[in-house]
C-alpha cells in the first residue's frame, strides 16, 4: 500500500480532479478494533503478518478509481471517488466491517479483531487533505464510542466532542502525574457468618470542576490512551496497603481488565504489590472478566496457575454479560464466580429466573468455587438468594456502596462498639461485622451521595462501572 507521503500526494490530485469535476469524494477512515491485543500477545512479526493481511481484504472491497493506503500503525484509510451516490460509502463501510469481521489465520492462531470507520465526504465536511482526515477521524472516534464495529458519518458537533475528549485527556495524565485517583472499596458479605469477607478495590476520580467522573467515562479513554496499566497497577498497589490494615481474615479483591492483562506482565505487577506492601499472597484475589479468557487462553491459562501458585485466589467477574460459557468454569483455573447482577432480574416474579440463578450458583459450588452474587439491592432478593444453598457471598447497595478507605474502619468494628440503633440484634464475636451494621452504613452513605449528588451505582472499576 501506499506509504504517508505517497498517500498526501494521491489525496491531494483525487481532490483537486473532484473539485474540478465537481463531483464528491469520501474518505474512510479505519481503525482495527482488537489490534493492539492481538500485537502484545502474538508479538510484532505476528502484528506485520495481520496487519498484511488486512490490506489483502482491503483491497478486495474497492474500485481501481479508489485509493487505500496505511498512515500507520493500525489506521487504514479509503479514499472512494468518485461518489456518484450517497449510499455508496454506507455500502462500502458495511463491507470492510463485516469483512475485518472475520476470523484471521495468523502463524496458526486464529484471530479476530473487527474494526470501526469513520467517513467524511467532500467537498461537504472540507475541501483539504487535513481537515478531511482530521474529520473522518472524528467520526471514527464517535463509531468506536458507539460500542465498536460500526461506521459513522462526520457531524459538526463531533468537533466540539473532540475538544471536549482532549481536554479530558489532559486531565487524566495530569490526574496521574498529581496522584489524584483513589480507591473505594465495597464490602462482599459471607451470608452464612454474616461476616465480611472480603472488600472490592473501585477506582474513583473527583475532579475539582467535573465533580466525581465515571468510570464508564473515563477508563475506555484511559485504555485507548495507554495509560490503563499505570493506572490499574496504582489501584493494585493502594489496595495490597490498606488491605494489611484490615483483620488477617478480610481479604481484597482487585479488577484486572483485559487490556492491562494484555498489555502488561501481571504476574509481576502483583508480586512488586505484594513486596511493597508485606501482605501475604492468600489476602489477595484478582478479578478478571471473560474477556480477558477469550484473549489468548494458553498465555492466560500461564499467567493464571502461577499467580494461583503464588497463592492469589482467581474471581471471574460478571459472569453471564459476555459470551457466558460455562467451560470457563471447567477449564480456567478459578477459585471464585461473581454472577452479574443481570440475573436478579424477574427472579421476584419468574421462577424460570429464579431457576436459572440457582442452576449457575449450584454448578459453581460443585466444582468447588465460591460463588458471590453482585447487585443485591433489596431484601427481596436476598431472601431468594439464601432459600437454596448455592451461593456463598453476596455483594450490593443493599448493604454498602463503595466507601472511602477511611470508612472501611467502621464496616469492621465489632458489634459491641456499635450505636444503640443495631443493640437489637445479638452479640457478635470481636471480629463479626452483622448485616444490620452494614445496612446502617449503607443508609448513611447513600443519603451522603444524594447530599453530594454521586450517583446510586454501587459499583465501578478499572474498566467498567458495572
Amino acid at each position: 500500500l501506499p506509504n504517508r507521503t505517497h498517500f498526501r500526494e494521491e489525496i491531494k490530485r483525487v481532490l483537486v480532479q473532484t473539485h474540478e469535476r465537481r463531483e464528491r469524494c469520501a474518505i474512510l477512515f479505519i481503525d482495527l478494533d482488537q489490534f493492539k491485543q492481538v500485537n502484545d500477545t502474538l508479538g510484532h512479526s505476528q502484528g506485520d503478518e495481520l496487519l498484511c493481511a488486512v490490506a489483502d481484504r482491503l483491497r478486495t472491497v474497492v474500485r481501481d478509481s479508489d485509493l487505500v493506503a496505511r498512515l500507520g500503525g493500525d489506521e487504514f484509510v479509503i479514499v472512494q471517488s468518485p461518489m456518484r451516490r450517497s449510499d455508496q460509502a454506507t455500502s462500502l463501510a458495511k463491507r470492510i466491517v463485516s469483512l475485518l469481521n472475520d476470523t484471521f489465520d495468523v502463524d496458526g492462531h486464529q484471530v479476530i479483531i473487527g474494526a470501526s470507520v469513520g467517513i467524511a465526504i467532500a467537498p461537504r465536511d472540507g475541501i483539504d487533505a487535513d481537515t478531511l482526515l482530521k474529520n473522518a477521524d472524528m467520526a471514527l472516534y464517535r463509531a468506536k464510542a458507539d460500542g465498536r464495529g460500526t461506521w459513522r458519518f462526520f457531524e459538526k458537533d463531533m468537533d466540539i466532542e473532540a475538544k471536549a475528549r482532549r481536554s479530558l485527556e489532559l486531565d487524566l495524565r495530569n490526574a496521574l502525574a498529581a496522584g489524584a485517583f483513589d480507591v473505594f472499596y465495597q464490602p462482599v458479605v459471607n451470608l452464612r457468618t454474616q461476616k465480611i469477607a472480603s472488600f472490592e478495590a473501585l477506582l474513583r476520580w473527583s475532579h475539582p470542576e467535573r465533580g466525581m467522573v465515571s468510570p464508564a467515562d473515563f477508563v475506555p479513554v484511559a485504555e485507548e490512551m495507554g495509560i490503563i496499566v499505570e493506572i490499574g497497577n496504582l489501584v493494585l498497589q493502594k489496595a495490597c496497603l490498606e488491605c494489611m490494615k484490615w483483620p488477617g481474615e478480610v481479604h481484597v479483591a482487585v479488577n484486572i481488565s483485559s487490556t492491562q492483562f494484555s498489555r502488561s506482565d501481571v504476574t509481576k505487577a502483583v508480586r512488586q504489590a505484594l513486596s511493597i506492601s508485606g501482605l501475604p499472597a492468600t489476602r489477595l484475589e484478582i478479578e478478571i472478566t471473560e474477556t480477558t479468557l477469550l484473549q489468548n487462553t494458553h498465555s492466560t491459562r500461564v499467567a493464571l496457575e502461577t499467580l494461583r501458585e503464588m497463592g492469589v485466589r482467581i474471581s471471574l467477574d460478571d459472569f453471564g454479560t459476555g459470551y457466558s460459557s460455562l467451560s470457563y468454569l471447567h477449564n480456567f483455573p478459578l477459585d471464585k464466580v461473581k454472577i452479574d447482577r443481570s440475573f436478579l432480574k424477574g427472579i421476584g416474579s419468574s421462577e424460570r429466573s429464579l431457576t436459572l440463578l440457582h442452576g449457575v450458583a449450584r454448578l459453581s459450588s460443585q466444582l468447588g468455587m465460591t460463588v458471590v452474587m453482585e447487585g443485591v439491592e433489596t431484601e427481596e432478593q436476598l431472601q431468594l438468594i439464601a432459600a437454596k444453598p448455592g451461593v456463598d457471598q453476596v455483594q450490593g447497595y443493599l448493604f454498602s456502596p463503595a466507601v472511602p478507605a477511611s470508612e472501611v474502619p467502621e464496616l469492621l468494628e465489632p458489634a459491641a462498639a456499635q450505636r444503640s440503633d443495631v443493640s437489637k440484634w445479638p452479640p457478635s464475636t470481636d471480629t463479626e461485622t452483622n448485616i444490620v451494621r452494614l445496612k446502617t452504613a449503607a443508609s448513611f452513605a447513600r443519603r451522603r451521595g444524594e447530599a453530594e449528588g454521586v450517583g446510586a451505582s454501587s459499583r465501578g472499576s478499572t474498566t467498567s462501572t458495572g
